[in-house]
């Protein structure tokens, strides 16, 4: 897929662009990030606007990782919890056989979200995913399953 693509259907919307990269895999499956230069560039926020995924890929769905450790530990701390939840990720992930550059679209919620929070979110995701940022959606909720939870993240995933 070129650089340059003029029109862009997302769910019935029409975005034009010419800010698009592509994730090459080693089987030729291509999921292609587009950030369309008409549009804020979220990259330095961890995320990017769309991301593509080829119709003859295999896509998989990660429930929320939560910051609990092995045993079911949860500090009470936002950055251990979160760092955590990312680890947590990355181990479901493994369990796929997947890499986080195959990591399509995040979805995290943060209980009592507040802009303090979104350095700690930032870097994390950075850390996990580099260049290859996937889409993403910030949900602030007033509480997830238990109360000691601060943190949750979910993922699609395309597979090879």
């Amino acid at each position: 897929m070129s650089h340059a693509i003029q029109h862009l259907l997302i769910g019935g919307l029409i975005i034009m662009t010419t800010g698009v990269s592509t994730v090459t895999k080693a089987n030729d499956l291509k999921m292609t990030i587009v950030n369309p230069k008409n549009l804020y560039d979220p990259t330095p926020n961890g995320y990017s606007t769309a991301v593509i995924v080829p119709s003859n890929a295999r896509v998989a769905y990660i429930s929320g990782q939560g910051g609990q450790d092995a045993t079911g530990g949860l500090s009470p701390d936002f950055a251990v919890q979160v760092r955590q939840a990312y680890a947590n990720l990355r181990a479901a992930l493994d369990g796929l056989g997947a890499r986080p550059d195959q990591v399509a679209k995040l979805t995290i919620f943060v209980v009592d979200h507040d802009m303090s929070k979104l350095e700690v979110l930032t870097r994390n995701v950075k850390e996990m995913f580099g260049n290859t940022l996937p889409a993403q959606t910030l949900v602030p909720v007033p509480k997830l399953a238990i109360d000691p939870m601060l943190f949750e993240v979910e993922a699609i995933v395309m597979l090879e």
